[in-house]
């Protein structure tokens, strides 16, 4: 089920209200039901699909922490392997169909091509990766096998963060669903702020702008270079709007039965450079992809070169984990230049940046926000032709620099956003919020409740990262 529904309006309350009601002991079954249900709402088929990750993974773990030496090692790959090739098989195949097909033909040879079609079930990158970063951490001793398998259950499938993250560790997700909450009135309020104004960010903000971009984005030949210009920045405020709202919503979910799960965002539009952007952006992938491929391939204690290569292959790893398709590689592969650009032009330009709004600082933040902007072409677009429409559209300027109706909405939307993100910098929107005085909080709750009834896209948008 969607957050944004009704559906889940009415099941959260029931579930919150049930898990207090239960003794301490039979809440992971609430929990374990809750979920499934929850996903079930979806695609009831594919909960085996998770299923099957659990119990890999659980036996995997338990079966490392016995044996010594290489079989220690052979039951790690095997776990690994399980899951990539789940992975693989749902997302990829297609994709891999494709390439061959695309190489055969370079030599002039015929592929029988197998065709088997399914749907991605969904946030299986998500389960994954999480279910493998438990398992990793086995095998590295920093994290003692679980032995309740409704609790490793629990872990892969809680709901509020299980179809887009973030992406947990078992040593702090796994400790929050054992412990033993207790209803607060703290916990409830701050829970409720998270939850309306992601649903805010999400309805108000992202789905205003998603129409717009789709338009400019299907054809983008029709559109004046303004339009396709403001079409590209829209699509950044769009899919942060999008992803952040959906991890509010996470927070504000987990926090009301007293569960902590980890921030994914801070203010990642307001870093002063792209190596800044990643430690705000989808933190729990970034810092996913640091510790279990990153280091594990020498970081960054190897030479210049190779640590350029491992720059460039875990950017290009991380964008081939976001979608079956060459596009999302580029992506990466960009974000991978510049940082590597950013740190050739730092080591011949070395100034220090001061804290605050300085002239010099904003100008840092919307260079960083340029630069992201066009990079998210490749992420947004379709096919190459698409994305090369985009630019082309830029480079050679077509049109009148008329500022039509879609674009002051833009620039209304993105100085919204902009005064939002400086407000609760480095912080987040409900511990600033909790600082002012009670006037001025209700004054708040009010605008964002007026906003959601009045203001609210009239589509319903999934959100984007349920794709992944």
């Amino acid at each position: 089920m969607l957050f944004n529904s009704i559906h889940y309006i009415l099941f959260l309350p029931v579930v919150v209200l049930l898990y207090y009601l239960l003794a301490a002991k039979y809440r992971w079954i609430l929990i374990f039901v809750a979920s499934c249900y929850f996903y079930m709402a979806f695609m009831p088929k594919y909960i085996l699909v998770l299923f099957f990750i659990i119990i890999i993974d659980y036996l995997a773990a338990l079966t490392i922490e016995q044996v010594k030496g290489r079989l220690k090692l052979f039951y790690l790959v095997a776990s690994l392997s399980s899951n990539i090739v789940l992975l693989a098989f749902f997302k990829y195949f297609g994709f891999l169909n494709d390439n061959l097909e695309f190489v055969f033909s370079l030599f002039g040879k015929d592929y029988h091509r197998i065709n088997m079609e399914f749907i991605l079930p969904i946030g299986l990158s998500f389960h994954t990766f999480q279910s493998m970063s438990y398992t990793i951490e086995v095998y590295r001793g920093r994290q003692k096998a679980e032995t309740h398998l409704g609790y490793f259950a629990n872990y892969v499938l809680f709901f509020p963060q299980m179809v887009a993250g973030p992406i947990e560790r078992y040593a702090s997700l796994g400790k929050e669903l054992k412990e033993i909450h207790y209803p607060k009135y703290q916990n409830f309020a701050d829970g409720l702020k998270l939850i309306v104004f992601g649903l805010f960010v999400k309805m108000t903000i992202a789905d205003n702008l998603a129409p717009f971009v789709n338009e400019v984005y299907s054809d983008p030949y029709k559109y004046s270079s303004v339009e396709v210009l403001s079409a590209i920045f829209a699509f950044s405020f769009q899919i942060y709007a999008d992803f952040f709202g959906y991890s509010s919503i996470a927070l504000g979910s987990a926090k009301m039965l007293g569960i902590t799960i980890m921030d994914n965002f801070k203010t990642p539009y307001l870093a002063k450079s792209v190596t800044e952007f990643w430690t705000r952006w989808h933190i729990s992938l970034s810092t996913w992809f640091r510790d279990y491929l990153y280091i594990s391939i020498g970081g960054n204690r190897v030479h210049t070169l190779r640590w350029a290569f491992n720059i460039m292959l875990v950017f290009m790893v991380s964008g081939l984990w976001h979608g079956a398709s060459w596009m999302f590689v580029v992506w990466g592969a960009l974000h991978g230049l510049t940082l590597l650009a950013e740190r050739f032009f730092s080591s011949l330009f070395k100034f220090e940046i001061k804290q605050g709004w300085s002239f010099i600082n904003v100008m840092l933040c919307f260079k960083t926000f340029v630069i992201t902007s066009f990079i998210w072409i490749f992420f947004r677009a379709e096919n190459l032709e698409t994305a090369k429409g985009i630019i082309k559209s830029i480079v050679y300027w077509r049109g009148s620099v008329n500022i039509s109706g879609d674009v002051l909405v833009l620039i209304l939307i993105a100085t919204g956003v902009v005064l939002l993100d400086m407000f609760y910098y480095n912080s987040r929107f409900e511990l600033k919020l909790n600082q002012r005085k009670p006037l001025i909080r209700w004054a708040v709750y009010a605008l964002l409740i007026f906003c959601l009834l009045a203001l609210s896209g009239t589509k319903k948008f999934a959100f984007i990262y349920f794709q992944f």
